[in-house]
């Protein structure tokens, strides 16, 4: 079994209900052992009124990093992600493999660990929440470490405890 450090997040539709639906999914392919608070956060990357309802959890799944980013893409589809030729934009669910275990993956669909978690504020936050003392394999930083570092100036307001049901399965 393996833990990968998941993050969510919608800024279309009802960005709550598409994270229930999302945790509920993933809960057919792992068992989520934590999970953050959500919280409201500003867009990045791009320009957009709508604010991202962002929360991350760990996942103990038996897939491998293949598989999960398959089933993940499979996730986002069924809540209506279409995917853009632009890098990024405003989604119904956008589902990031942040950490999965200590792997390091370089390849063109994929990877591990993701590539610009230590400059956003939106990912470092709630990642700190549930896992503040994980040592990301490459900087070797926790993740407190490294949002004491994080350039990133994006405001990350805590919203609340998800409403749905999120204990483990």
């Amino acid at each position: 079994m393996s833990t990968a450090y998941l993050l969510l997040g919608s800024n279309l539709g009802n960005k709550e209900e598409n994270l229930r639906q999302s945790v509920k999914l993933l809960k057919k392919i792992g068992k989520v052992k934590k999970h953050s608070a959500i919280y409201e956060t500003e867009p990045w990357g791009f320009s957009d009124e709508r604010n991202f309802f962002n929360m991350a959890l760990s996942l103990d799944t038996s897939l491998n990093p293949h598989e999960l980013i398959t089933e993940i893409l499979k996730i986002e589809i069924s809540i209506g992600r279409k995917r853009q030729t632009k890098q990024w934009v405003a989604r119904e669910i956008d589902i990031d493999i942040i950490f999965y275990d200590e792997l390091i993956i370089h390849e063109e669909h994929l990877t591990i660990p993701h590539p610009l978690v230590r400059n956003r504020r939106f990912a470092l936050v709630p990642l700190k929440e549930i896992a503040p003392n994980f040592i990301h394999p490459i900087y070797r930083q926790s993740i407190a470490e490294l949002l004491k570092e994080c350039p990133d100036d994006c405001e990350v307001e805590l919203l609340h405890e998800p409403s749905f049901d999120i204990s483990p399965n």
